[in-house]
């Protein structure tokens, strides 16, 4: 989202944040003046003078985080500074809150908050006493909840809900109108800084899993704000960076997620992106922002910009970007002196502040719900812990040849001692960084989580990491500035000792090697020393393997995660790897409850693993480059010219790997259980004839293993692919996980997919078309198996939808049709 922040000093002379939260400023009446929520809502719009209504759609300002120091001010120029405050503005209500919006009391309009929060509710932790110093009497934590790429993982719709209702009620009790998420980007390649806020590759997942989280949290009576609209899949100048993106490819996989979750959810907003798309920015775009949101999609609520997105705030507002946030003086006086020339009209302005309004009007300080400030964190806590359990993935589990029983690694056995190795083993990740994270209470380490599960952690080997580390954190500088949004300096892996992993085998049953990685905003990753392996910790992957093989014990890996990694050079070092991407505060305890069988694994990749990053379809594109003649500064508040080509088109993730036969190193959908399932019985029912035709898919999975467990049935549609309208091998239409299935149990799943499920869109005819022919669906536990699978025939070519050309491009864009 944004260059981000939350909370204590307010730029342009904004009161410090500081003060407890207030209730609804709701004012008396005013004589025949019109109230908000009383009087006609088109009465209040014309009761407002223009700067009323200006200040409306411009918000309060930039509020920067306490902890980032006085001198922070100084990374954002004169500018980006926020409107002159007036007599209705008040103090911040939620300190380390994102921003806020302009009052009329007058009119008895409050201003409301928005708040970051992908993975938990961004705000100050610490706020100030009436000494004006910290008082950590009173704390207001937040929880840290699984990043969105794991929540993901779970393919349980169910499931995000509850998080979603527990993440609104910290929203609401906080004293927040609008939560400032989920992210819902496609994972377009795994080098994305903020991949770990997004879902998937595949839109069907990412729009599911959206709703989901958006419908939980709303019925706590706060609203959300999808985000980024749209084609943010990259940190590299977000600012100033233009994507050449085809239409087909914009409309069947970046924007179509958004479709989805506006359908089923309705957010209260959308927040438009950073960059451009063919030659115009997001954030100016009547095309993305009326035509197609407001138009085809339906979308009922206020749309608000990133902070500081756009660069025209006249073109924004007419496009229909009804909020700029966070706000600045610049923006105010060119609105003001647009009206008054007549380049914005009054009735689009009126627009922008009727829509404004209607969202004043369903949030919580308009409606006087009181807030707590005490959420119930332990709850909260526990539906955390639930869900990371769930949501892990199972890459490999293997059993050690020669051994006496020949016993698969995980579940490690009940009491076992258990080695730990690596950093990231004593200082578990739980989410990423900048606008991402989290101000929680703690983070559950792995031997905390290890002992409470009943496994018994090496004392030994716990005391040279704890001791190791402790120096090494005493050597890192201090960090404050706009450094707090970068990811923390690595640490050095501990250097690999021959003797130390003997003895460890000696003493322990099984070796656990937890490797860590964590990104954020501003910057993308790197493939040395990131996405590929850092010498110290190939090296002690090869120790610690060398030592406990030659006892016939395990090794088991646990990624901790913001994004895939290359395993492939030493999956075979480890005999079991465990994918707990970033679990949130609760981390130790849910690896621990995996690990030791308490939980049996059941999440799936939403995102494809290469084998290398090579065979990544965008690898050459990714994250762009500088146009000729860029110069000045480049960071994620300003940026230089810059541009990138989505030349791979639609064949993004497996679309690319299946069409193309390219082998991953663990597929779209792919992942382990301590049992197996069978997948059955599939029966496909009704081939449509016209657009508004459904058939029912139904199949039956079956535990056909020893242990109880859960499963993921994946439906995948193949379509006809002709030469003007060339398809992936297959792609996803539905999906559903079954409740937990004893062994011999059997679950029988029904799906109901239209017509459009089976339609590609076709440029050239501004239409979503299904083509005639054969199609074939299979139900199977991932992208690369078969399954189970049945045929049906389209007998003629059907117009599902006609749509218009959406932002065209100043030049052809060409798209991947053969093979590399």
């Amino acid at each position: 989202m944004r260059p981000h922040v939350a909370p204590a000093l307010v730029l342009a002379g904004l009161a410090l944040a500081g003060a407890r939260p207030s209730v609804a400023q709701r004012p008396t009446s005013t004589g025949a003046l019109p109230q908000l929520g009383q009087a006609p809502l088109r009465d209040v719009v014309a009761a407002l003078t223009d700067s009323e209504k200006v200040r409306l759609v411009v918000g309060t300002g930039l509020i920067l985080p306490a902890g980032m120091g006085a001198g922070a001010s100084a990374a954002f120029p004169p500018a980006m500074r926020g409107p002159a405050p007036t007599a209705d503005d008040a103090p911040p209500r939620v300190p380390g809150a994102a921003g806020t919006t302009h009052a009329v009391r007058r009119l008895g309009i409050p201003s409301i908050t928005v708040s970051d929060g992908p993975a938990g509710v961004r705000i100050d932790p610490i706020r100030r006493g009436p000494d004006g110093k910290p008082d950590s009497s009173r704390t207001y934590y937040a929880t840290a909840f699984p990043v969105g790429t794991l929540l993901a993982s779970s393919w349980d719709t169910a499931l995000v809900r509850r998080v979603g209702v527990a993440f609104g009620e910290e929203v609401r009790d906080y004293g927040v109108d609008v939560l400032l998420g989920p992210g819902m980007n496609i994972h377009r390649n795994p080098l994305g800084g903020r991949n770990f806020e997004y879902y998937s590759e595949d839109p069907l997942v990412t729009g599911s899993m959206a709703a989901a989280i958006v419908n939980g949290i709303q019925a706590a009576g706060v609203g959300t704000s999808i985000k980024h609209f749209a084609a943010n899949e990259q940190e590299f100048n977000r600012m100033r960076l233009n994507e050449a993106i085809g239409e087909r490819a914009l409309r069947e996989l970046y924007l179509k997620g958004f479709q989805i979750a506006v359908a089923r959810a309705q957010p209260w907003t959308v927040m438009s992106s950073y960059n451009l798309v063919n030659g115009t920015h997001t954030a100016e775009s009547r095309d993305l922002l009326t035509d197609l949101l407001r138009g085809e999609f339906g979308f009922r609520g206020l749309v608000m910009s990133d902070w500081f997105g756009g660069e025209d705030p006249v073109a924004m507002l007419a496009a229909g970007n009804d909020l700029l946030m966070p706000g600045t003086g610049g923006q105010a006086q060119a609105v003001m002196a647009a009206l008054a020339s007549g380049t914005l009209t009054r009735a689009a302005l009126d627009t922008n502040v009727t829509r404004m309004l209607e969202l004043v009007l369903k949030s919580p300080t308009f409606r006087g719900v009181p807030h707590s400030d005490r959420p119930d964190l332990a709850a909260h806590a526990a539906v955390s812990r639930h869900a990371a359990a769930e949501s892990m993935v199972l890459l490999r589990n293997e059993a050690r040849v020669g051994t006496a029983n020949a016993r698969r690694a995980l579940p490690l056995a009940g009491g076992a001692a258990v080695a730990l190795f690596g950093n990231t083993s004593y200082g578990l990740i739980a989410g990423g960084t900048g606008s991402g994270d989290v101000n929680r209470a703690y983070t559950v380490s792995l031997p905390q989580g290890m002992d409470s599960a009943g496994l018994r952690v090496d004392p030994a080997l716990a005391s040279v990491y704890t001791r190791y580390l402790a120096a090494e954190r005493a050597k890192l500088p201090p960090r404050s500035g706009m450094a707090l949004f970068a990811p923390p300096p690595t640490i050095a892996e501990l250097s690999p000792d021959a003797a130390l992993a003997r003895q460890a085998a000696e003493r322990a049953d099984a070796a656990v090697v937890t490797l860590g990685r964590i990104a954020g905003e501003g910057q993308d990753r790197k493939v040395a020393d990131d996405f590929a392996l850092r010498a110290p910790e190939r090296a002690l992957l090869e120790q610690v393997a060398k030592a406990f093989h030659a006892r016939g014990k395990p090794v088991v890996v646990v990624l901790n995660v913001g994004g895939p990694i290359e395993v492939a050079s030493w999956r075979g070092l480890a005999d079991a790897i465990l994918l707990a991407w970033q679990p949130g505060q609760e981390a130790g305890h849910a690896i621990a409850d995996v690990l030791s069988g308490r939980v049996n694994p059941s999440g799936k990749l939403a995102t494809t693993w290469p084998v290398r990053y090579t065979d990544v379809p965008s690898a050459t594109d990714f994250p762009g480059h500088l146009l000729p003649g860029a110069s000045g500064p480049s960071n994620m508040l300003v940026g230089q010219p810059s541009a990138n080509s989505y030349g791979e088109g639609i064949y993004v993730g497996y679309r690319y790997y299946r069409t193309f036969r390219v082998a991953p190193a663990y597929a779209f959908g792919h992942g382990l259980s301590y049992t197996t399932f069978r997948h059955d019985g599939l029966q496909v029912a009704g081939a449509p004839n016209g657009a508004a035709d459904s058939m029912t898919v139904t199949a039956t999975v079956t535990n056909s293993g020893r242990v109880a467990g859960r499963e993921v049935a994946q439906v995948y549609v193949s379509a006809p692919t002709t030469t003007a309208l060339p398809k992936p091998e297959r792609e996803l239409k539905g999906f559903a996980k079954t409740a937990l299935l004893q062994p011999g149990q059997s679950a029988t799943l029904t799906f109901r997919l239209g017509a459009a499920d089976l339609a590609s869109f076709d440029p050239a005819a501004s239409a979503w078309v299904a083509d005639a022919g054969t199609y074939t669906v299979r139900v199977a536990g991932s992208s690369d198996a078969e399954g189970a699978r049945a045929s049906f025939q389209l007998p003629q070519r059907l117009i599902i939808e006609q749509s218009r050309r959406l932002l065209a491009p100043r030049a052809p864009v060409a798209e991947l049709r053969a093979a590399r």
